[in-house]
């Protein structure tokens, strides 16, 4: 049986908000009793580092660190913490799957709007500002290891690079399964803006025209059936703007399609 731990990261951007209650909520819901796992709260030094985005990163590598030999469920208010995770599986042969309704492919010179959230994957593979991969010593991703899937919502410049990149980037979710997957260890990216806002009502940047909740699950079921899965960040949706606790748990569903399928 796999043993799993779930480390909360309830910050953005480097910053812990009263009002991004995500993570509190999974925890108080049942969910980490129901798996039988581990509950962490990172706790970031911020004193050891000048960037607090980093120090956070960092705070997720130790605890992942820390409990080596549990399947790492990461559970993140933002998509930056992906550079904390990866390092922390401590995989230089990883693989990627991004989903996620935008490229995040932004580099400091092409992103219109200056935010951070939207250069993680450009910097994973070594384009744009490298401080944040340097912060936690992680080296760059080979692009050629990276599927992105749906990223409906680009820049110009963003789509641009993104298209010309060595990734592998897929249109529809639905079209992960009929690629082939690689041996090898694989991340999966979950930011849960991948869904259609009808099935997630909750987020800081909406992207119409996504795929349904059945859809991703029977995606995500296929490549923890037929992939060797190393572990999971979830981006979350935003608490304050969340209706109801549908958010919450068509997200619980999805990670389910992962960790019952291992």
């Amino acid at each position: 049986m796999t043993a799993f731990v779930c480390i909360a990261v309830p910050h953005f951007i480097g910053q812990k908000l009263d009002y991004r209650t995500e993570t509190e909520e999974i925890r108080v819901s049942g969910f980490p009793e129901r798996i039988n796992a581990t509950w962490v709260e990172i706790e970031p030094d911020f004193s050891r580092f000048g960037d607090p985005v980093v120090a956070v990163n960092q705070a997720i590598v130790e605890a992942m660190q820390a409990h080596s030999g549990r399947f790492p469920i990461v559970l993140a208010a933002d998509c930056v913490s992906a550079i904390g995770a990866i390092k922390g599986l401590g995989r230089d042969d990883l693989n990627v799957v991004w989903y996620d309704a935008h490229g995040d492919f932004n580099t400091p010179e092409t992103t219109p709007s200056g935010f951070l959230g939207g250069m993680p994957l450009a910097a994973l593979v070594g384009r744009g500002n490298q401080n944040l991969l340097e912060g936690v010593g992680l080296e760059p991703l080979p692009e050629q290891r990276i599927i992105i899937t749906d990223a409906r919502d680009l820049d110009p410049e963003e789509g641009e690079n993104l298209h010309a990149s060595g990734l592998k980037v897929l249109a529809q979710v639905e079209d992960l399964l009929s690629i082939p997957l690689s041996a090898g260890p694989l991340y999966i990216h979950l930011d849960v803006d991948i869904l259609d806002p009808e099935y997630m009502p909750a987020l800081n940047y909406p992207a119409p025209g996504g795929p349904d909740l059945t859809t991703v699950n029977a995606t995500l079921r296929y490549l923890a059936e037929n992939a060797n899965v190393a572990g999971l960040l979830v981006s979350l949706w935003n608490a304050d703007k969340a209706p109801d606790s549908s958010p919450r748990d068509n997200t619980l569903q999805m990670v389910h399609a992962v960790i019952d399928h291992l």
